[in-house]
């Protein structure tokens, strides 16, 4: 999808959670379910990264991202919370859409190059309007799949 990250329509969801360690779950279970990952691998990278700080990006968005060696290039989940919820964002602000990532171990600038390109996304806020608006995940997903190839190119 790009040349920064995989994310396939099966990783973009909508989803219901009630804190931040249930949306950590949901990501581990998407990563899992999606890219084959073991989920309790995944759910120990996200907190150990977690734990260094909060990934609540502000502005109701968080980017959940951490290093695994299994993998050979980034891939992504996204998840649109039903309602807002705590995330220990920089603003205070709760969350309403989470853009996971996770890079191989040694992606050092290619990680930063996939979260760079996200952080850029999701600051357009007419961007966020509309994957808060679209109506599920297979319209979640064009949206991103247009913007991120738009901004490839």
């Amino acid at each position: 999808m790009s040349s920064l990250f995989t994310l396939l329509p099966d990783a973009v969801v909508t989803s219901s959670a009630d804190s931040k360690h249930v949306i950590l779950g949901r990501l581990a279970d998407l990563f899992a379910e999606v890219y084959h990952l073991d989920r309790e691998e995944v759910l120990a990278r996200i907190i150990e990264r977690e734990e260094m700080g909060s990934t609540g990006f502000g502005r109701r968005i968080a980017i959940p991202h951490a290093r695994m060696a299994a993998l050979g290039r980034p891939v992504a989940v996204v998840l649109r919370l039903d309602s807002p919820v705590d995330f220990d964002s920089a603003d205070g602000v709760p969350i309403d859409l989470v853009f996971g990532l996770l890079s191989p171990e040694n992606a050092g600038a290619t990680h930063l190059h996939a979260l760079a390109a996200i952080s850029r996304m999701m600051r357009d806020e007419r961007m966020h309007a509309a994957l808060i608006d679209a109506p599920g995940p297979e319209a979640l997903y064009s949206l991103l799949s247009n913007v991120i190839e738009r901004d490839a190119a």
